[in-house]
């Protein structure tokens, strides 16, 4: 199979860079994402896993994905994929109160932007994420404004995903 790429963009700050997706290690998760695309959300930054912004979408998967390729530890550049539960989110001390609900299931798809990253939660415990896409170009941009939407807040905007 030849390598796919995926632009993965912050888009009310205009900044954009390329994903190849992990094909080779994360076959079914990349899988269900293409074939969802394109997708965006409300851009939230991570409260408890540090350098890490993400959104939140039904489920797009016939099936959801099994583990495959799974860290606790993302590395800059790193796009995981996260299935929650809504009863494991829909607390108001997570902020999801309009979009997650206890009985519901929610796809969280997250870029992880700088080092020191810890996918442990208070309440649930581990949470291992998916590693399905690697950003390969304008990582550096897309951290700027990460911190920027960390100091300055990310109300309006959106994170995106599309096929190049």
């Amino acid at each position: 199979m030849a390598d796919r790429y995926i632009e993965v963009s912050l888009v009310k700050r205009g900044i954009t860079g390329t994903a190849k997706l992990l094909d080779d290690r994360a076959p079914i998760t990349c899988a269900a994402v293409w074939d969802a695309l394109p997708l965006a959300g409300d851009v939230y930054h991570a409260k408890y896993a540090r350098n890490e912004i993400y959104a939140l979408f039904p489920p797009f998967a016939t099936s959801e994905p099994p583990l495959e390729n799974t860290t606790v530890t993302p590395i800059p550049g790193d796009l995981c994929y996260f299935s929650f539960a809504g009863s494991e989110l829909g607390t108001q001390s997570y902020g999801y109160d309009r979009e997650v609900r206890p009985g519901t299931t929610v796809v969280d798809l997250a870029l992880f932007y700088e080092r020191n990253n810890l996918l442990l939660n208070g309440d649930v415990g581990w949470v291992p994420g998916i590693v399905w896409g690697q950003i390969v170009e304008g990582l550096e941009e897309l951290a700027q404004g990460c911190n920027d939407l960390w100091r300055s807040g990310a109300l309006g905007e959106s994170l995106s995903f599309r096929r190049v």
